[in-house]
């Protein structure tokens, strides 16, 4: 859950589901009477982390100034406990006794040890006692009911439990007394009592209670009213009629069978619909899921618990659709020869013709109730014979394929198991004392095995043959993808040859379109990418997806996305040799072409004013997804984002150097808007490994300036002046002048990070002017931004006003989103320095507005910052403390090192202002450290001067003293006179 806060916030969030808990109710969970001056924050970016580790939206909601979560009982066992709870009241007011104790009997199977064991705190401690005394409250009352319904020999095992576990509750102790009574052991009844009394005097010197001792004397009587009458005896039928033959051949369930509830449930759910409805012929339930999902088993499993349904037999015929062994298929002749035989037709009575055999088949079995499994089925030819059309019949029928050709059939898809049903599976079969030893490795081999229950099962057998090896080895052996299907074989059973039947079911263009698709980088594959890879159109792309769908060789998690399973994506990839090399090396460069030619349009919609530069490599001439705006080329960007840093490497591992170079150009640009920081650094770095293998000086001139702003995102500063430096070497040999500004832009960028401002400035200014003259408005106006922060960090606030006003107006006429949000950021900074204050709150407005459309979360912390800073200034306190909370959640979450360093200081000078001064000396203490980090002079000198000011007003002067001193050192460095004002 990511720690004991979390932990805690959602334990208490979990104890009142579908009420609203206050702030001091979740800090007192957290920290009990002496929480932290920052636990209200803490809750709040608690609830944030577990948002994002819980699935599904609105789980947890804000209410005022508390939160709530909202489950349902299939969520929370809590939930269910309680509504079985009340179901058995409800049955116990209506006198159905039995019901009652069913009721009670699930309820307590919920339990499965101590509630909320160990997570600690006086809030959660004294819910988890509430709720074990209604646990035992349940228990004494399931206990009653059992012994109303005539129960006492089969309660003493458990009673006697019970009563060892909770030695003071009488109430215990007079139902074992009763049980023993009644089964004819009445001195060890009273020795129970002597026991408990003497018990009761040496622990509280007390003596039992009056209903204990009325049971005792009653007991000593053999009162009459303690023997239950017994019900009249019927009477008896001088012949008996002879129970009906039954026949099973069903194979033995699983006895480690574990998981798939939903599975099991809808599946049950299927055949109840079916027996309610008005039913003029058998029911049919199909199962369908790839190979080694588990199908059988679920099937054979709830095949044994629906067995009492149908008392004429159950049957069993393995169709052997896809069977190890190059074994035929069983025709539908040879399964209904086997179905009459079971049903002791003689060999002269079964037909030679299968149509014949189909018709004795359905009148033998006509007015009896029969379950039919029919496993491993082929095609819907093979099934049709064998059903029958007596509806008090139940066939269930698994296939890899969904038999299409079946009407009136209910389906039941098995999927991959879920993490939790993986790790319940490994535990039933390997031993739970062995995953508790090692948790993590027992979760990343059911992760590498993909959640497929072969590869789980093939896995444990192994680990449990081999007492030595520990999970964690075996999950180091299945790491390596080359051996990763060697591995997870036995004598009887192997993945590989699993997937291998499914795949020898295809004809030779659907074996060489799935093997073409293991080579697709992305775990989503479109219809057009996959055009692309196959060399056909869209229509006969979909065509075969659907047909590998169908086949369950490939999985659609959305509609219009197909995806391959690791392991299948495994085998398919192994299906890859020096036969296919050329094929495949085609497909990828196809591939590669396609996603460079998308990625240029979607560019070309998403950032106008980008400079169009020639690539060298043809443009992708089939059909393209549709972009008509930039909404729908942000959709597509971030559909295929996995997908499109996966095709980079792609690109680098086939030798395609020209396409590695260009696809991470148009990538950046995605990248960069999104704030996806981490990810730039790494495409640019494999692309600028890739030009230097290239004689193109003006693809190393882009790549280089690229690497630059790359390394300025993440705070690398000198790495990012040597990129840029060599860029702007290159571009002026080159004559390029678009590069030339971009690259001084960058330097003069850099050097004023580093604190150089005088030597920035002249860089600054230059590249704004070279770009102006070249008419490249997306340039001038980034360069103008960097321009107005150099001179708002220098004290120059007039002067950054206006640079930024005219970044503003550019990136407004050519409808640069990004740019337009940091220009009023700029402004308002400017503003702010200048005691424009309802300026700068009206500048600042606008650009949160404009943030809520897709802006990188450190720019949003920024403006939320500085928000914040005005709203102080302006009066609005809870304002600001509701600007600054959510800055500093998205600055670390999502911010690069610059904009974090940024945000921290900002927000501590606001926490010392309001005099949380602990707090502000938290922010900027991390803050120096980045901006140290980094070589960040101007946030170094920020930090060091919130410091002197924090820790002043702490009395540590001295320390103070020595902070201020170092500001101001850092403060001449840069030329800055007199620093700015951070608050009066």
């Amino acid at each position: 859950m990511g720690g004991a806060v979390q932990e805690r916030v959602l334990s208490v969030l979990l104890l009142e589901p579908g009420r609203v808990v206050p702030m001091p109710r979740l800090v007192e969970a957290a920290w009990g009477d002496d929480p932290p001056a920052t636990a209200s924050h803490q809750v709040r970016k608690a609830v944030s982390d577990l948002r994002r580790r819980i699935p599904g939206d609105g789980v947890i909601s804000t209410e005022g100034s508390g939160y709530r979560i909202t489950v349902t009982a299939a969520q929370l066992d809590l939930l269910e406990f309680n509504d079985r709870i009340r179901a058995a009241e409800q049955a116990l007011r209506e006198d159905r006794r039995p019901e009652a104790a069913a009721e009670l009997e699930a309820a307590l199977a919920l339990w499965h040890g101590a509630v909320l064991s160990g997570q600690g705190g006086s809030v959660i401690e004294s819910a988890a006692t509430a709720l074990e005394e209604r646990r035992l409250v349940a228990t004494e009352e399931l206990f009653d009911l059992r012994l109303g319904l005539g129960l006492s020999s089969e309660l003493v095992a458990d009673l006697r439990t019970v009563v060892s576990a909770h030695p003071l509750r009488e109430t215990f102790h007079g139902q074992l007394m009763l049980a023993l009574y009644r089964t004819g052991r009445k001195a060890e009844a009273l020795n129970e009592y002597a026991r408990i009394r003497e018990f009761l005097a040496d622990q509280l010197g007390v003596d039992p209670g009056p209903p204990l001792t009325r049971l005792y004397e009653d007991i000593l009587r053999d009162e009459p009213g303690l023997v239950l009458p017994q019900p009249p005896t019927a009477a008896v039928q001088e012949s008996p009629p002879a129970p009906p033959a039954r026949i099973c051949t069903l194979p033995q369930p699983l006895t480690d069978f574990t998981g798939r509830t939903k599975e099991v449930a809808e599946l049950l759910r299927c055949v109840d619909a079916a027996d309610g409805s008005d039913a003029r012929s058998a029911r049919v339930v199909a199962v369908d899921g790839m190979g080694g999902s588990g199908k059988t088993s679920l099937a054979v499993w709830a095949a044994h618990q629906l067995a009492d349904r149908f008392p004429d037999g159950q049957l069993y015929v393995d169709l052997r659709g896809f069977t190890p062994g190059e074994q035929p298929p069983v025709s539908p002749g040879t399964a209904l020869d086997h179905l009459l035989r079971s049903f002791g037709v003689s060999d002269e009575r079964i037909p030679s013709d299968t149509e014949a055999r189909a018709n004795l088949w359905r009148a033998t079995v006509a007015g009896r109730r029969l379950l039919l499994l029919l496993d491993n089925a082929a095609h819907a030819e093979q099934v049709t014979p064998l059903l029958t059309a007596s509806p008090g019949c139940l066939v269930l029928i698994t296939s890899r394929s969904r038999l299409l050709d079946l009407d009136g059939v209910s389906w039941v898809s098995v999927g991959l198991m879920t993490p939790q049903d993986s790790a319940a599976l490994v535990a039933a079969t390997l031993g739970a004392d062995r995953v508790e030893a090692e948790p993590e490795s027992a979760a990343e081999l059911a992760e590498l095995c993909g959640h497929l229950p072969l590869a789980l099962r093939i896995a444990t057998a192994r680990l449990r043959n081999r007492s030595s090896w520990t999970l964690r080895y075996l999950a180091e052996r299945l790491r390596d993808e080359t051996r990763r299907l060697d591995e997870l074989r036995s004598p009887q059973r192997s993945v590989a040859a699993t997937l291998h039947l499914s795949y020898m079911a295809l004809d030779v263009r659907q074996r060489a379109a799935f093997r073409t698709f293991g080579l697709h980088p992305s775990t989503g594959i479109d219809v057009h990418s996959a055009a692309a890879l196959l060399g056909t159109d869209v229509h006969d792309a979909e065509s075969t997806l659907e047909f590998l769908l169908d086949m369950r060789l490939v999985q659609q998690p959305g509609v219009g996305i197909y995806t391959l399973h690791d392991l299948v994506r495994t085998f398919a990839r192994s299906l890859c040799g020096p036969a296919t090399a050329e094929q495949d090396a085609s497909a990828v460069e196809r591939l590669l072409g396609y996603y460079l030619t998308a990625t240029d349009v979607a560019c070309q919609i998403l950032f106008p004013g980008r400079e169009q530069r020639g690539t060298g490599i043809p443009a992708h001439e089939g059909s393209l997804p549709p972009c008509p705006d930039a909404e729908a080329a942000r959709a597509w960007f971030d559909r295929e984002h996995g997908g499109l840093l996966a095709a980079v490497s792609l690109a680098e591992l086939h030798g395609l150097p020209r396409h590695t170079v260009c696809l991470t150009r148009n990538l950046s640009f995605h990248l960069n808007a999104r704030g996806q920081f981490d990810d730039l650094w790494n495409v640019c770095r494999t692309a600028l490994a890739a030009v230097r293998g290239l004689d193109d000086p003006q693809l190393l001139c882009v790549t280089l300036a690229n690497v630059g702003v790359a390394c300025w995102k993440v705070g690398r500063f000198e790495s990012g002046l040597e990129a840029a430096q060599e860029a702007r070497d290159v571009a002026v040999a080159l004559g390029d002048r678009h590069i030339q500004a971009h690259s001084e832009s960058t330097i003069g960028l850099l050097t004023s990070m580093l604190g150089r401002y005088e030597e920035a400035l002249t860089l600054l200014s230059e590249a704004v002017a070279r770009s102006a003259k070249l008419g490249a408005g997306r340039a001038e106006a980034e360069g103008l931004s960097t321009l107005s922060t150099l001179y708002e960090k220098w004290g120059r606030y007039a002067e950054a006003a206006e640079t930024a006003r005219r970044s503003l107006e550019i990136s407004r006429s050519i409808g640069y989103h990004a740019n337009l949000i940091m220009s009023l950021t700029d402004l308002a900074f400017a503003q702010v320095g200048l005691g424009e204050l309802e300026e700068a709150d009206e500048n600042l407005a606008q650009a949160r507005r404009l943030s809520e459309l897709r802006t990188a979360p450190g720019d949003v912390g920024l403006v939320l910052a500085l928000s914040a800073r005005v709203a102080h200034a302006r009066g609005r306190t809870t304002e600001a403390e509701g600007f600054a909370v959510r800055a500093l959640e998205l600055a670390r979450t999502g911010a690069t090192p610059v904009r974090l360093a940024e945000v921290e200081n900002l927000i501590g000078h606001l926490r010392c202002a309001l005099g949380d001064h602990q707090s502000a000396v938290v922010l900027h203490r991390h803050a120096r450290q980045a901006a140290v980090e980094m070589g960040f002079r101007s946030e170094e000198a920020s930090a060091l001067a919130g410091l002197a000011q924090a820790l002043e007003a702490l009395g540590d002067t001295e320390t103070a003293d020595g902070y201020r001193a170092e500001a101001a050192r850092l403060y001449a460095f840069m030329g800055v006179r007199s620093p700015r004002t951070v608050y009066a």
